[in-house]
């Protein structure tokens, strides 16, 4: 009985060994084919954006230059800049002017040296308040320009994404003087086509 036993044993035990190889190599073949095609449509993939690729660059530093819509917000932010720095300026000039009266008054004895100290104290409060007026001046303008960049930077963007479609480029650079494009070939400049377009949308908007 022990005999039966043993041997039936055997039997199952090389029975579940057998269908273990058979699993496991009917699941590496799979795998292997599953693999081969992944990597076949891969290859074949990359052949075809190798062999089609289409590149464009913009020259960033011409095109804002003659962009319509930077022209303009770059006149505001201008217009803005010099304004506030005639307010800091006419401020800076009357602080000026009032030490100097106060000066003048404490050296003729119009006024007593305790009036002076008081008067003295208000102007350096005046004058710690126009640097705050000035910093505040700086940073506001400092964040406008960023806004007005960001804003005609996206405006090109989203030109370009339209653009690249109906022209099925893949890439379209930007080159600018000391950026990271190094060279370049004329034949794939396409900045004076997308400043033409850029124009006539931002005119077609106004």
């Amino acid at each position: 009985m022990k005999k039966v036993n043993l041997i039936i044993n055997i039997v199952l035990g090389i029975a579940v060994a057998v269908l273990f190889v058979l699993y496991f190599t009917s699941v590496d073949e799979k795998l292997q084919q599953e693999t081969g095609e992944e990597e076949a449509t891969e290859t074949s993939t990359r052949t075809e954006i190798e062999g089609n690729l289409r590149i464009a660059y913009v020259n960033i530093d011409s095109l804002l230059s003659e962009y319509e819509m930077y022209q303009d917000k770059r006149d505001e932010f201008t217009e803005e800049q010099s304004s506030s720095q005639e307010k800091l300026q006419s401020r800076s000039k009357q602080l000026q002017q009032q030490f100097e009266d106060l000066k003048e008054k404490l050296n003729k004895g119009l006024i007593t040296r305790a009036k002076a100290r008081m008067m003295q104290q208000e102007l350096s409060k005046k004058e710690q308040e126009l640097y705050q007026m000035r910093d505040q001046i700086t940073s506001k303008l400092s964040e406008k320009e960023q806004v007005i960049y960001r804003q005609v930077l996206q405006s090109v963007m989203d030109y370009l994404d339209d653009y690249a479609k109906e022209h099925d480029y893949h890439f379209i650079l930007s080159y600018s003087f000391g950026g990271p494009i190094l060279y370049k070939h004329k034949r794939f400049n396409i900045t004076q086509r997308v400043l033409e377009g850029l124009n006539e949308q931002y005119n077609k908007n106004q």
